[in-house]
């Protein structure tokens, strides 16, 4: 391929990329997001309305003139993506059309990361048949994108910390060539601050830090509208900044993590044990019921007022905010969102997030951070999932 018709293609993936993320634009809108000349940018959506990607819609709201087009992604024109979100306990996986709407109903499987590679060929299986079952047809899916947590290496397609193949370790090349799918892999922290970026409540903001409140403590960083990975492509190890005042073990062989008082698995266990020492609670009957995880258990308790839920989840959320106020003071973000599985708790984390960032943050640095809970909450993941396909795939 030349290199005209290098730059074709990619100014083409450009403008449906774009239309992906804002729904409609006009030829203006999309000029100036491109960094393109009107002209050229008039040719390109000729070009994809007439390969189908593209439709007219309507005409945009005056704004004194002439009103212009508007243009958006042709649902019809049937490409999918299959967007994985994983998490050390759960896979779930969903079918979507380019306009971000379910082309299939979603569904879940457990599967336990920590149990190593033998959850491969489990993760293959459950693939397979969810889109065998789709009925749709493998050249009208762009990839599949998978949202995973470790330290991954995402141009190489390597977990360091979870599902690691032998021989390369090439994870994103192993499951590629079993489900004959182009497929593409990166941390689940980081998918989900990308999706908060172009769908969320971060929208528009160029320095955000997403938490990802789950099973640990994740942190996608924005800064200056793109996403932070560090030197080594491996920063936002929120859950492992040494907060805890306790010396118990933490997942990574270290003591002293933000994770070892935060997770969503200590809580559980910490409500258990106040149950056991007879502190009443509906946790003691809804962790009877094995058709949800605990952890789902515990969120819905702490939503609905059980005390002894809403008390534990108020201690980790301080000692998240202590962890929130150090972020401040270092990267000095324009706004914190709340995102992943706990942000559904929303409302019970924000009191005492707030209370240990008025406790412990320098109030000139506090005072311009907006903290925000996500909408998106545990979509999030499949979103960023399916975002992580439309920046490396192909629209051919």
């Amino acid at each position: 391929m030349n290199a005209t018709i290098r730059k074709y293609h990619q100014l083409r993936k450009e403008v449906i990329k774009h239309l992906y993320y804002n729904k409609m634009l006009t030829l203006t809108e999309l000029s100036k997001l491109v960094s393109k000349s009107l002209p050229l940018i008039t040719s390109t959506i000729n070009d994809l309305v007439s390969d189908g990607y593209v439709l007219e819609y309507g005409l945009a709201p005056s704004t004194g003139g002439r009103r212009a087009l508007t243009f958006l992604l042709n649902k019809e024109k049937q490409r999918y993506i299959v967007a994985v979100a994983m998490d050390q306990l759960v896979t779930r996986v969903v079918m979507y059309d380019l306009l971000n709407q379910a082309a299939m109903e979603p569904e879940q499987l457990k599967i336990n990361l920590t149990r190593g590679p033998e959850g491969i060929p489990v993760l293959l299986d459950f693939l397979k048949d969810y889109i065998s079952r789709s009925g749709i047809a493998p050249d009208q899916i762009l990839g599949v994108g998978i949202g995973m947590p470790g330290f991954i290496n995402a141009h190489e397609g390597i977990n360091h910390t979870f599902f690691k193949v032998s021989g390369n370790g090439n994870l994103t090349k192993h499951l590629a060539k079993a489900l004959n799918l182009p497929v593409f892999i990166d941390n689940d922290s980081s998918l989900i601050a990308l999706a908060e970026m172009k769908f969320g409540v971060a929208k528009g903001t160029k320095d955000v830090m997403v938490l990802n409140i789950g099973w640990g403590i994740g942190l996608g960083m924005v800064i200056n509208g793109s996403l932070f990975r560090g030197h080594s492509g491996y920063a936002g190890e929120f859950s492992h900044i040494p907060l805890s005042q306790s010396n118990k073990l933490c997942s990574c062989g270290k003591r002293g993590c933000l994770e070892v008082d935060t997770s969503l698995l200590v809580l559980v266990e910490r409500a258990k044990s106040r149950i056991a020492e007879g502190v009443n609670s509906s946790l003691e009957h809804l962790f009877l019921d094995e058709s949800k995880l605990p952890g789902d258990h515990f969120l819905n308790a702490a939503k609905a007022g059980d005390p002894l839920a809403v008390s534990i989840l108020s201690d980790a959320a301080f000692l998240i905010g202590k962890g929130i106020a150090t972020l401040i003071h270092i990267t000095n973000p324009k706004l914190i969102v709340l995102s992943g599985r706990g942000a559904s708790a929303g409302k019970i984390l924000m009191a005492p997030i707030q209370q240990a960032i008025n406790e412990f943050c320098i109030p000139m640095l506090s005072e311009h951070t907006d903290i925000k809970v996500s909408e998106l909450m545990i979509d999030s993941a499949l979103l960023g999932a399916a975002t992580l396909v439309v920046e490396n795939c192909n629209f051919n």
